[in-house]
């Protein structure tokens, strides 16, 4: 099968009786693509960003459908937009309770077990360990190291410039990704305990260094919708491998 990487070939190009049946975009820019008369069904489209856009079908935006559902599906969702301290400390309260029952409840045999492409449940808390360091330690507080050694580094980060040799390449064991994990979340609460909304008000620099300086607040809220999206995705796999 034919791989395309890196390529902006296909920008504003026009497709007529083409197939692209079975075909996988991952990492992709696909926005203001327009698209008619087409079979759709089978189309499966997972976007982290997708609350911040719009997704329109035979007319219709689908986003506020979907964040619905997604709230529904996992209570306490809605909280990661909250704007007061209030909000987003009840916000983590619901984030932690709802990764404990995932926690607790995978079998051993599948901590490490994933799907094609994607993280296993292992992997996933050690990129919230990641998440975490760069939003809290690295953004909010300013540490000029944040980064525990066993953070799981997203794709492309070595593109973007970022030095991952501080990172291990060795598996760290399931123990020691919890311990670490656990220390962590403390670090959260613990900030959240104090947060005020002068706090929260603050202005902080993006730790992967784009040009964006978000509020505190907005530190935290992106340390939320990291921590329920990837509940969303280990949930969707750990079904499909169980």
């Amino acid at each position: 099968m034919t791989v395309y990487s890196g390529t902006q070939e296909f920008e504003g190009a026009t497709f007529v009786r083409a197939s692209f049946k079975g075909a996988t975009m991952r990492f992709s820019d696909v926005s203001g693509v327009t698209m008619r008369g087409v079979d759709l069904d089978g189309l499966d489209i997972d976007s982290h960003d997708l609350a911040f856009g719009s997704l329109v079908v035979n007319g219709v935006d689908v986003v506020p459908m979907v964040e619905a559902e997604l709230n529904r599906r996992f209570p306490g969702r809605e909280l990661q937009s909250a704007q007061t301290p209030e909000g987003l400390r009840e916000g983590w309260v619901a984030a932690q309770s709802a990764w404990r029952e995932t926690v607790t409840g995978t079998p051993p045999e599948l901590r490490d077990a994933h799907v094609e492409d994607e993280w296993s449940l292992a992997q996933t808390l050690r990129h919230l360990v990641l998440a975490t360091d760069a939003w809290l330690r690295g953004a909010i507080l300013r540490l000029p190291q944040p980064f525990h050694e066993i953070g799981q580094i997203f794709t492309g980060a070595e593109q973007m410039g970022f030095d991952t040799s501080i990172f291990r390449t060795d598996p760290a064991s399931y123990d020691e990704i919890l311990t670490v994990r656990a220390d962590r979340q403390q670090q959260v609460t613990d900030f959240l305990e104090s947060a005020t909304p002068e706090l929260l008000a603050q202005e902080r620099d993006d730790p992967w260094g784009n040009d964006w300086h978000p509020s505190v607040g907005d530190c935290v809220r992106v340390i939320l919708e990291e921590e329920w999206a990837h509940l969303r995705y280990v949930r969707r796999d750990l079904a499909r491998l169980r």
